[in-house]
C-alpha cells in the first residue's frame, strides 16, 4: 500500500465500530481491507461504500466554502475503492466511485460523478505531439518539465538522429518513473462539480471547478501557483504547469500547457505546445509550437502548423498548410516579437522575420527572417515589405516593455528562460544581414528602379533607404549600449586599463546566434551541448535543463564577447589599437540613433493625439466637446504615461552620453599629458 505518510499508523477496525458504520449507512465487500488512524471519528462517516483496501485518517475538523459554508470533515455519500485517503479531508456526494487514488491531506472532493485510475499510466508523460507537421514528421515528446527549449531540440533537430533518440530516451525513462497505476490528489487541492476524470494526477493546490472530463494528465499545481481547471472543459493526453489556467468550455487534446498559461473562452487546441505566458481565448490552435508569450483573443483565429513567440495574432488570422496534394505536410516560423492583423493570412511554408507587422493576405511563400522589424503588407496580391519600420513603432516598445510585467509565473522553479531584450546578438545579425541585402538590391539594381524584389516580396525604393538608415541606427544603439555598459562595469583611469576593460576573456559568443523560443545563446554553445547530449555526456533530463539555465544566466557576458566583434568590425581596429577618438565618435553615434529613434518614438505615439483620432468621442458635442471627451478618457499628449517615458528616455541617455564623452575626454587629456 501507498501510504501517504510513512510514520502514519493505522489500525484495523474492530466488530463494535464496522457495526457503526453500518448504522450510518456503510458497506464494505471485505471490513478487514479497511484501516484507519487512531484520530479517526466514525460519526464523519455515512453513506460510504467501501472496497478494495482503504486507508484513512485523521477526519476531524471542517471546510469552509463560499458564501459561509462550513461542513465537518468526512466521507459521506460516496463509492471508495482500493484508496488512502490522508487527514482532514472532506468527501461528499461521488455518484458514481473514486478508484486507485492516494488522496493527501486537507483535500476536498465534491460531486465528482467519476474519480479513477485504470491501469497502468504515466500521466501524459511520454506522448509524442505531431507539432508543427499535422503528419507526425515534427513530433514532440512531453513530460512535466518540460521546456520550451528542449522542445526546440525535440522539433527542430530531426537531422541529429542520436540527439533525438537520446532526448526521447530520457523522456520515456521518465515517464516509466512516473508510471503508476495509482493516481495522486495533492494536499490543499479542491475538486468539485465535475463529470469524469481519469488517470490524472493532481499536485497540491489544485483547483478543479465544473470540469466535463479530463483523461491521462498532469496538474501540475503547487503552492505557489496553483493550477485552475474551470467550468466544461474536456482535457485529454496533457500535461498543465503550476500557475496556468484552463476555463470556460476549452477543449485540449494532445497538448504541453505550460506556466503561467491561460486558455479560456471555448478556445480549442490539439497537438500542440504552449510555452509560458500564452494565452487562447475563442480561437483554435493546431499543431502549433506557441513559445513564450503567443497571444490569441479572437473567435475567428485560426494557429495552425507554425511556431510563434511573443506574437499577438489578430482577429481572423489564418495560415495553410495545404500547399499541394500531399496532406498537411508544410509548416512556418513567425520569429520573435511578430503581430497579425486583423483578416490576415500566410500560406506556408514561410519564414516571417522577427518583430514583423503582417498585414493583409499573402498567398506566395515568403521568407523574410534578414528583414527584421519590418512591415510585410499586402497590395493587389503582391507581399510588400518595408524593412526596419517597426523599429520607429511605439507598440513595438510598448510590447517589449508590457512582457516581463505580464509575466504570470509565481514557481520559484521557471521552466523556461526568457531573454526579453529587443536588441541582441539575435537581432542586431539580422540586420546585418538585412543591410547587406538592402544595399546590395540596391548597388545591382541601380540608382533609377523604383521597386525591388527579393523572395517573393517587393520593396519601394523609399522603404530600402529607410531600412538601411533604421538598421543602421538600430547597429549602433546596440554597439553603444554594450560599450557604455562594459565602461561602466570598469572602474577605468587610464586608455590601458580602458582597453583592457573591453578586451574579451574568452571566445564564447563570437559568431551567429540563436532564439530557442524565448532563450537567446551563442550557437556554438548550443551545438557543444547538442554533441554533450549526443555523446551520453548529460545523465539525465534535469543536466540538460540546467545548461539551458546557464546559457541563459550567462547571456550579457556571451553577448559582450559578441558586442567587441562588431566594436572590431565597425572601428576596423582590433581592440589593443583602439584610440579615445574612436570610442568618442561612437558613443557620439550611439548619441545620435538612440535620440534619432526615440524621436521617431514620440512622433509615432503623436499620431494617437491627433484629430482624426478624436473621432467617435463628444459624441451630442462640438469639437471642443470632442476634445474634452477624448482627454477625459485618453489623456493628453504630454501626460501619457509612454510619452513621458521616450521624454525621460532621451533625457536620460543624453545626460549618459555627456557623462562618457567626458570621462573618455579626461583620460585622453591624461593619456596625453604622461605623453
Amino acid at each position: 500500500m501507498n501510504n501517504l505518510k510513512k510514520d502514519q499508523e493505522y489500525r484495523s477496525l474492530s466488530l463494535p465500530e464496522v457495526e457503526i458504520l453500518k448504522q450510518q449507512g456503510c458497506s464494505a465487500d471485505d471490513w478487514n481491507q479497511i484501516s484507519v488512524s487512531d484520530k479517526f471519528v466514525f460519526e464523519n462517516v455515512r453513506n460510504v461504500q467501501f472496497s478494495g483496501s482503504v486507508q484513512i485518517g485523521n477526519n476531524y475538523g471542517i471546510v469552509e466554502f463560499s458564501g459561509g459554508i462550513v461542513r465537518n470533515c468526512g466521507i459521506y455519500n460516496a463509492s471508495i475503492h482500493n484508496c488512502t485517503i490522508g487527514d482532514h479531508v472532506y468527501i461528499n456526494q461521488i455518484p458514481n466511485y473514486i478508484a486507485n487514488y492516494d488522496i493527501h491531506d486537507h483535500v476536498i472532493l465534491e460531486n465528482i460523478e467519476l474519480c479513477l485510475v485504470e491501469n497502468e499510466t504515466s500521466f501524459g508523460n511520454g506522448i509524442k505531439l505531431a507539432t508543427l507537421d499535422e503528419t507526425g514528421g515534427r513530433g514532440v515528446m512531453i513530460y512535466d518539465k518540460l521546456s520550451a527549449h528542449l522542445a526546440y531540440f525535440l522539433a527542430w533537430y530531426k537531422h541529429r538522429h542520436c540527439l533525438i533518440q537520446e532526448l526521447e530516451s530520457k523522456i520515456t525513462a521518465y515517464a516509466d518513473s512516473v508510471k503508476s497505476s495509482r493516481g495522486t490528489i495533492g494536499t490543499y487541492s479542491v475538486i468539485r462539480n465535475c463529470r469524469q476524470i481519469k488517470n490524472v494526477k493532481f499536485g497540491p493546490y489544485s483547483q478543479v471547478f465544473g470540469s466535463m472530463r479530463l483523461e491521462n494528465g498532469s496538474v501540475n499545481s503547487n503552492k505557489f501557483a496553483p493550477v485552475i481547471l474551470g467550468a466544461g472543459i474536456l482535457a485529454e493526453n496533457f500535461i498543465v504547469s503550476s500557475g496556468a489556467e484552463i476555463s470556460d468550455g476549452t477543449i485540449v487534446s494532445n497538448c504541453f500547457i505550460g506556466q503561467g498559461c491561460i486558455l479560456s473562452k471555448q478556445y480549442s487546441a490539439e497537438n500542440s505546445l504552449f510555452f509560458a505566458n500564452c494565452q487562447g481565448f475563442h480561437g483554435e490552435a493546431c499543431s502549433i509550437f506557441g513559445g513564450p508569450y503567443t497571444v490569441t483573443h479572437h473567435k475567428s483565429t485560426l494557429l495552425i502548423a507554425g511556431m510563434f513567440s511573443f506574437c499577438n495574432a489578430g482577429s481572423g488570422s489564418n495560415q495553410s498548410n495545404h500547399m499541394y496534394k500531399l496532406g498537411p505536410i508544410h509548416h512556418g516560423i513567425v520569429e520573435r516579437g511578430s503581430k497579425t492583423t486583423s483578416d490576415s493570412y500566410i500560406l506556408w511554408p514561410a519564414k516571417i522575420g522577427a518583430f514583423t507587422l503582417v498585414m493583409g493576405r499573402h498567398y506566395k511563400n515568403t521568407d523574410t527572417s534578414d528583414l527584421p522589424f519590418s512591415y510585410l503588407i499586402e497590395n493587389k496580391d503582391d507581399s510588400w515589405i518595408a524593412p526596419g519600420i517597426n523599429l520607429r513603432s511605439v507598440g513595438t516598445i510598448r510590447d517589449v516593455l508590457k512582457w516581463p510585467r505580464r509575466d504570470r509565473r509565481k514557481d520559484p522553479e521557471k521552466l523556461d528562460c526568457i531573454n526579453f531584450n529587443l536588441l541582441s546578438p539575435f537581432t542586431i545579425k539580422k540586420m546585418q544581414k538585412g543591410l547587406e541585402i538592402l544595399n546590395s538590391l540596391k548597388e545591382i539594381s541601380g540608382e533609377t528602379t523604383e521597386v525591388f524584389a527579393y523572395r517573393n516580396t517587393l520593396i519601394s525604393k523609399n522603404a530600402l533607404e529607410k531600412g538601411i538608415d533604421l538598421y543602421e541606427k538600430a547597429i549602433y544603439k546596440f554597439l553603444g549600449n554594450s560599450v557604455i555598459s562594459r565602461l561602466e562595469k570598469c572602474n577605468v583611469q587610464t586608455l590601458e586599463e580602458l582597453l583592457e576593460c573591453l578586451k574579451p576573456m574568452h571566445e564564447i559568443g563570437q559568431g551567429e546566434w540563436s532564439d530557442l523560443a524565448g532563450l537567446i545563446a551563442p550557437k556554438t554553445e548550443i551545438h557543444k551541448l547538442i554533441k554533450n547530449i549526443e555523446k551520453k555526456e548529460k545523465s539525465d533530463l534535469t543536466e540538460i535543463e540546467q545548461e539551458f539555465k546557464n546559457l541563459h544566466a550567462n547571456y550579457y557576458e556571451y553577448e559582450w564577447i559578441w558586442a567587441s566583434e562588431l566594436l572590431v568590425e565597425k572601428t576596423g581596429k582590433k581592440i589593443e589599437e583602439l584610440l579615445i577618438s574612436d570610442l568618442i565618435n561612437l558613443i557620439k553615434k550611439w548619441q545620435e540613433s538612440v535620440i534619432g529613434l526615440d524621436q521617431m518614438l514620440y512622433e509615432d505615439a503623436k499620431k494617437e493625439f491627433r484629430l482624426d483620432s478624436m473621432t467617435g468621442f463628444g459624441m451630442d458635442g462640438n469639437k471642443a466637446t470632442q476634445k474634452l471627451d477624448f482627454e477625459k478618457v485618453r489623456g493628453n499628449f504630454e501626460s501619457n504615461d509612454f510619452v513621458n517615458e521616450i521624454v525621460n528616455h532621451i533625457q536620460k541617455k543624453t545626460i549618459l552620453g555627456e557623462k562618457m564623452l567626458e570621462r573618455l575626454t579626461n583620460i585622453e587629456k591624461l593619456h596625453q599629458n604622461k605623453l
